[in-house]
């Protein structure tokens, strides 16, 4: 009659849990690796005399984190939108005051919006006060579209793969 290992259920046990382990540290991998390669500005570059240095991520954005009146958010450069915008969801979380309702048009079609004032928002040390917003529920997730409100406090060029904005003083 064979005689079966008392340990082999342990055995196994151990056996599935480097498994998960290694399928997880994998996952936690990817994952981190492909937030750096959509916001390459996780921690925006500031020079020495105050200018952000963004770079372009693999879809050809400028993603970067920043903060609107203290909290931290993700903006998009998007010199095509008016108003800083952000999703409705977002905005309840920062606690924005719903204003006027207006019409706007998203990447998910016409929606209604709300307007709204930021009292600050931060990109890198570039600091703008009262800048004018629109949140909507027709933006899905919490990607801020950094538009030519906050925008036209700043000077920026363009070159090859990098942003650079200035603070206007």
């Amino acid at each position: 009659m064979p005689h079966e290992n008392p340990h082999r259920g342990s055995g196994v046990a151990m056996l599935w849990i480097a498994w998960l382990l290694i399928l997880g540290g994998g996952w936690w991998a990817a994952d981190r690796w492909l937030a750096r390669e959509a916001n390459p500005n996780q921690q925006p570059v500031v020079t020495a005399n105050g200018e952000v240095v963004l770079q372009r991520n693999r879809e050809g954005h400028y993603v970067a984190d920043g903060e609107i009146n203290g909290r931290k958010v993700t903006f998009m450069v998007d010199t095509g939108a008016t108003s800083v915008a952000l999703s409705s969801r977002l905005a309840r979380a920062i606690d924005l005051k719903r204003g006027a309702a207006i019409q706007v048009d998203t990447a998910n079609g016409i929606a209604v919006g709300y307007q709204t004032r930021l009292n600050t928002v931060r990109l890198g040390d570039i600091v703008v006060h009262e800048v004018s917003a629109v949140f909507s529920d027709g933006m899905m997730d919490d990607t801020v579209l950094l538009g030519m409100s906050f925008l036209k406090h700043v000077e920026f060029t363009q070159r090859e793969n990098q942003l650079t904005l200035r603070g206007m003083r």
